[in-house]
């Protein structure tokens, strides 16, 4: 029988420190579409689990990743999520300038100190990888290339000959509650009878598998293959899902900004014209609102104070035992 994480380990301050680093400081993680950044100068930044970073496009054509903080106070280098540069990065604290490869152009006013080389004080670079137009980055030197951890998810794609498009636009929601309530919620369709009764009709008697490849999650309801659900979602470890369908597909990064609290990041990629695209905003906005009812209310209610562990089913919730079998050697 496998027996849930403790509660305690939902929006703990502890548990996220040790999750930031032993997690999200060691796997692939996904910042863009490729195309988002085309031009020399175009950059796209965000936070995952507190780690800012930062991909910009160089004059070479180049995509390169850098922490987004200054090397002289830690000021902020690019300010929201997506955006242009005309030929350097410049802080936005003491206006420190950045080529775009990193290297220190100028310590803007900075005056003559003792033993200070600009060439010591370039941007901290990033490892960055791309497969199909979508940039990954990861903190850890020594991790295993990006081909490996994406490879089941490119056979799983290949074999059923679907595309990723080209990104529509993003989205984002705020949740209270912790990235792992949310994740493991995604990783099951056990609730959907009771959480998404529209979805749930969509499905009808088709058959929902869900099925553990490395580290991904792949999850399908068999029987719909003509229908509006067409398609795949998969889940790559350790936030990322990766919805594709027959008009397109849908980027979903479940984004932990601190205990208890997580930020969907949604990229919709789309070729299927603008109709395709106003139905899948108008069912993610729907199943999302759902979601986000529940997974705040399991929140709470791992916060409360009487539940500590539950039971997970051998039927419906392998991946949710998968996920926390991961985490629970993290906090062991």
């Amino acid at each position: 029988m496998q027996v849930t994480l403790p509660a305690r380990l939902y929006g703990c301050p502890d548990a996220w420190l040790r999750e930031r680093t032993a997690v999200f400081g060691r796997a692939w993680l996904f910042l863009g579409h490729e195309a988002e950044a085309t031009a020399p100068g175009d950059w796209i930044a965000t936070d995952i689990a507190g780690h800012r970073l930062l991909v910009v496009r160089g004059k070479d054509g180049v995509l390169r990743a850098f922490h987004n903080v200054c090397r002289h106070r830690a000021g902020p280098l690019a300010q929201g999520a997506a955006g242009h540069c005309d030929g350097e990065l410049v802080c936005a604290y003491h206006g420190w300038r950045y080529a775009l490869d990193g290297r220190l152009r100028a310590a803007t006013g900075f005056g003559s100190v003792d033993g200070f080389d600009p060439r010591d004080f370039g941007l901290l670079g990033v490892r960055l990888e791309t497969w199909r137009g979508l940039a990954f980055v990861n903190l850890d030197p020594e991790a295993a290339p990006l081909a490996a951890h994406v490879g089941p998810l490119e056979t799983l794609l290949a074999e059923r000959g679907l595309e990723i498009a080209a990104p529509a636009l993003r989205r984002s929601h705020d949740l209270a509650c912790d990235w792992k309530v949310y994740v493991e919620n995604y990783l099951e369709g056990y609730h959907i009878g009771a959480v998404h009764p529209a979805l749930a009709g969509e499905l009808g008697a088709a058959e929902y598998r869900v099925r553990v490849e490395g580290d991904l999650v792949v999850q399908e309801a068999v029987g719909v293959n003509d229908g509006p659900q067409a398609g795949v979602w998969g889940w790559l470890w350790p936030n990322l899902g990766i919805n594709v369908y027959r008009d397109g597909a849908m980027i979903e990064r479940m984004t932990p900004v601190g205990p208890g609290r997580t930020r969907l990041d949604y990229l919709f990629l789309n070729d299927g014209g603008a109709n395709a695209l106003r139905e899948a905003l108008a069912a993610s906005d729907r199943l999302t609102a759902e979601d986000v009812r529940i997974c705040e209310a399991v929140q709470a209610n791992l916060l409360a104070g009487a539940y500590d562990t539950g039971v997970l089913s051998a039927r419906h919730e392998a991946a949710v035992a998968w996920f926390q079998s991961r985490l629970a050697e993290v906090h062991a």
